[in-house]
């Protein structure tokens, strides 16, 4: 009985620590969907939803702007890039559909990775965003300040921003 007992209790410490290794550290970590890390060019293009015409990686997975940045500089780290992962390359960005090539760039995060920006906008996903066409982060208001779908043009789409979609518990 007492060898019952003992093997769940030593079970238990284990499955927790592959648990917590397998959420571990990197802010490229996440869901393979929404994984930020890319191989190979990234392709921004447009798609048409309820809240406009806005852009997208090449999967259709929604990209956001957020307003706590300053212009070509990303100020989401930490908990924050786990909750909304930024879209990073090693190769120039590329544009398709309505996306413009001009707009597009990078700019260099903190831990030396290359951030996709359009307009001067650092790109995000939302890890609360399930699949293409998915816009739960829409006008969510979690690290202090707004995150946008972003228009072809640039600009913010603030319309249909009473998202109150908070990031998962635990960042």
């Amino acid at each position: 009985m007492f060898a019952r007992i003992k093997a769940p209790l030593l079970v238990a410490p284990i499955c927790a620590a592959v648990l917590v290794a397998g959420c571990g550290g990197s802010s490229s970590a996440g869901n393979s969907s929404t994984s930020a890390a890319r191989t190979g060019p990234v392709t921004i293009k447009t798609v048409t939803g309820r809240d406009g015409t806005y852009i997208t990686d090449r999967s259709g997975r929604v990209l956001y702007m957020w307003l706590g940045d300053d212009p070509g500089k990303s100020n989401c780290t930490s908990g924050c890039a786990v909750a909304w992962p930024p879209l990073v390359t090693d190769t120039a960005p590329q544009a398709a559909g309505g996306a413009q090539s001009a707009s597009l760039g990078t700019t260099t995060r903190s831990d030396g990775r290359k951030q996709v920006t359009y307009k001067g906008h650092p790109l995000y996903y939302f890890e609360v965003d399930t699949g293409p066409g998915t816009t739960k982060g829409q006008g969510s208001g979690s690290f202090g300040n707004r995150w946008w779908l972003v228009a072809p043009s640039g600009a913010a789409i603030t319309v249909n921003g009473n998202s109150n979609v908070a990031p998962p518990t635990g960042y």
